[in-house]
């Protein structure tokens, strides 16, 4: 599968399996090949200590029309993962200000499909979110006994479903 979109030519960092920068490649070639890369996940609390749950575009090559108890991506080449992980997060909540994320935990994501280096952050977003339709085409602030009601119910973004597990187990 070829994907045409945009970030698609992003050029990203590919990681041997101790998250070492062994080359680059276009996205859309690290898909294509399973080339291990980085990706950040940055679970949202507003002021009520809810957690912003959103669904995934189903134009999304990885994970599309899935719900998402993070926001995040794919961190560039050059770019760490706490540029990427405040960087998205302002990008999808489509915020102008929000205080750095602060860093939970970080493991490595393999399945047939995928594999990726994932660092996992928390913030607190107090102002107003207008996320981007064009990344987000549904969201809403739940609280935990909601989310974990759902999560047997809806259709969860893979990834994510295990960075959740992994927050949880730490305690956060």
């Amino acid at each position: 599968m070829t994907d045409q979109t945009p970030s698609a030519a992003e050029v990203v960092d590919v990681v041997d399996e101790h998250d070492r920068v062994v080359g680059q490649a276009p996205r859309s070639q690290v898909y294509d090949r399973r080339l291990r890369h980085r990706c950040v996940f940055v679970l949202v609390r507003d002021g009520q200590d809810r957690v912003f749950v959103h669904r995934r575009p189903d134009h999304k090559r990885v994970f599309p029309s899935c719900y998402d108890m993070f926001v995040g991506g794919v961190v560039r080449a050059g770019e760490s993962y706490d540029q990427a992980a405040h960087r998205e997060a302002v990008e999808e909540l489509g915020v102008a200000h929000l205080p750095a994320p602060v860093p939970a935990l970080k493991f490595r994501y393999d399945s047939p499909e995928h594999s990726w280096w994932s660092a996992v952050y928390q913030v607190r977003c107090v102002t107003p979110v207008s996320p981007p339709p064009d990344e987000i085409t549904w969201h809403a602030f739940l609280t935990e006994a909601e989310l974990h009601r759902r999560l047997g119910d809806w259709s969860w973004a893979a990834d994510s479903l295990a960075a959740y597990h992994r927050f949880r187990e730490a305690g956060r």
